[in-house]
């Protein structure tokens, strides 16, 4: 096979996704069930907030863990069927949500989690809105139906009537929510009755089941079952690929993450319906063919993962061609070359050197002073991938070391969260270097902030919170007029040296601007697609 071979065979073996989800419907407990019928672990890790049960292998943070809520995205590759998955799991928090767009510009695939009694939440209908904005196909899974919840026929209502998606079961449930007994497949034209392994840390017992078995066991559940799958043939809702990859319809399927339940015929959809990698276009508007030389997307950095070497980590998505570690890439942003002696494949916080990676392959590259989310790297003809635009911040204040003897680490600490994108910070000679801004689109952002600089950098700050609620980009002409208006202040973005105008409220800055009608006022993406 030709080495362009190579790449493309290599490729289509790839499936990038990631999990999305509202909070609480059980985004990080999935992560860990996928990861445990791959074989991917041997025992899954428990329900947060459960005392001596440890947190999932995703949650590597000491603050995730102690909290239960996932706070970073976290890279998990594993095997399964000859295909190699590249799972990046994301937090579920409305507050980080710039950290998990920032993911969603790393795959192919989404696998958006419903809670079967809450249906569609406010966040997971902005996070499909991403998914939507960016073309990912989205797969729908039915989470906790071994609880009570809703009815199956209202949830797929709600799917359509929210995101103009159509739904195509795949899987449908025999028992109402709370009684679950196993699902038809519709596809594999099989019932599949599931039982819960002892502690529920194991793979779920199985069981298939002819539709004639069924319907002599089942009684009453199948009869309810048989009836709602004829409504669904009547009404067409059947899988269509061309449809499903054009993000007209979604895959659904029921099923339950803490027993187990369903997980199975999950990834086998994931290998069987989810795309592959595909050219991605760039910033020129062509696509960089997958057979190119090398070229990834940085969209995530990450500090301090592992304690004990304190090291920084650049999470890439491999676009095109075949990385080859040792190999030296040329940085997109600065032009200068970048050594990739340390590459290593990502499990949770554990890693494991990474000799080579294909397009969907998320390598780590540690060491990565010098990398930002959403540069480009690249060999051969010069590659630029559209940047990764940052949110629209709605919570500010005023940090400040509690001790003055601190200030090196107090610096150091706070430029390193605002390269990883932790925070957006602001800056202004007004204010000076010893008292930035922290911007946040949540207050639990401020939380994060606080955390680890006292865990990595041992520096304790202060937070004197702002008034201000909402920023727009602006520029050095409109700046002079903007700094002398009451309720407004104007800052330097330390991560890619915007200005932004910041303002106390909407009724403000339209005053100002209708003041001063030649200023520039430009919304921030939050404003626009991703509603932040």
């Amino acid at each position: 096979m030709t080495a362009a071979g190579d790449v493309l065979g290599e490729a289509r073996r790839r499936r990038t996704f990631a999990v999305i989800s509202h909070p609480d419907a059980g985004k990080s407990t999935m992560t860990e069930a996928l990861a445990l019928h791959a074989s991917a672990i041997t025992e899954a890790g428990a329900v947060h907030g459960k005392a001596g049960r440890r947190g999932v292998t995703s949650d590597w943070m000491e603050l995730e863990r102690s909290r239960g809520i996932s706070i970073t995205s976290a890279a998990l590759r594993f095997d399964y069927r000859g295909h190699v998955f590249n799972l990046v799991d994301t937090p579920g928090h409305a507050d980080f949500s710039e950290d998990t767009y920032r993911v969603l510009a790393a795959v192919d695939c989404a696998v958006m989690l419903l809670d079967a009694a809450k249906g569609m939440e406010p966040q997971t209908l902005k996070l499909f809105q991403v998914c939507r904005h960016r073309r990912i196909p989205v797969i729908t899974f039915v989470n906790k139906w071994d609880r009570p919840g809703r009815e199956p026929l209202e949830l797929l209502d709600q799917i359509e009537e929210h995101t103009g998606l159509r739904p195509t079961p795949i899987t449908w449930p025999i028992g109402v929510a709370g009684h679950f007994r196993g699902v038809a497949d519709r596809l594999a034209g099989k019932v599949v009755l599931y039982e819960r392994a002892p502690g529920g840390a194991t793979k779920a017992l199985e069981t298939e089941l002819t539709p004639e078995r069924a319907e002599a066991e089942l009684g009453a559940d199948w009869a309810q079952a048989s009836e709602e799958i004829g409504l669904l043939e009547a009404i067409g809702a059947d899988h269509d690929q061309k449809l499903f990859e054009a993000h007209e319809t979604t895959p659904v399927l029921f099923g339950a993450a803490l027993p187990n339940f369903g997980i199975a015929r999950l990834l086998d959809v994931l290998v069987d319906l989810a795309p592959s990698p595909a050219p991605r276009a760039e910033v020129s508007g062509s696509a960089r063919p997958l057979e190119a030389p090398f070229s990834g997307l940085v969209f995530k950095v990450q500090a301090n993962m592992d304690p004990a070497h304190r090291d920084r980590i650049a999470f890439v998505r491999v676009c095109s061609g075949r990385f080859e570690r040792g190999m030296v890439l040329t940085h997109g942003a600065t032009g200068r070359p970048f050594a990739t002696k340390y590459a290593h494949s990502v499990f949770g916080q554990e890693r494991a050197t990474i000799d080579d990676a294909y397009p969907g392959d998320v390598v780590g590259l540690v060491n990565a002073t010098a990398l930002r989310p959403g540069d480009t790297l690249y060999t051969g003809p010069a590659a630029e991938f559209p940047p990764i635009p940052s949110f629209a911040p709605e919570h500010f204040a005023v940090a400040r070391s509690r001790d003055s003897g601190r200030a090196k680490q107090f610096r150091r600490g706070i430029d390193q969260l605002d390269a990883e994108g932790v925070i957006q910070v602001l800056r202004s000679d007004v204010r000076g270097d010893a008292a930035p801004v922290l911007a946040a689109v949540g207050p639990m952002q401020f939380e994060v902030v606080q955390h680890r600089l006292a865990a990595e950098f041992g520096t304790v700050i202060s937070l004197d919170r702002l008034d201000y609620t909402l920023a727009r980009r602006t520029d050095a002409a409109s700046a002079e007029t903007l700094a002398r208006q009451r309720g407004c202040e104007v800052f330097v973005r330390g991560r890619d040296q915007a200005l932004l105008a910041v303002f106390t409220d909407q009724w403000r800055m339209r005053t100002i601007a209708r003041e001063h009608p030649d200023l520039t006022l430009e919304p921030l993406i939050a404003d626009t697609h991703a509603d932040g």
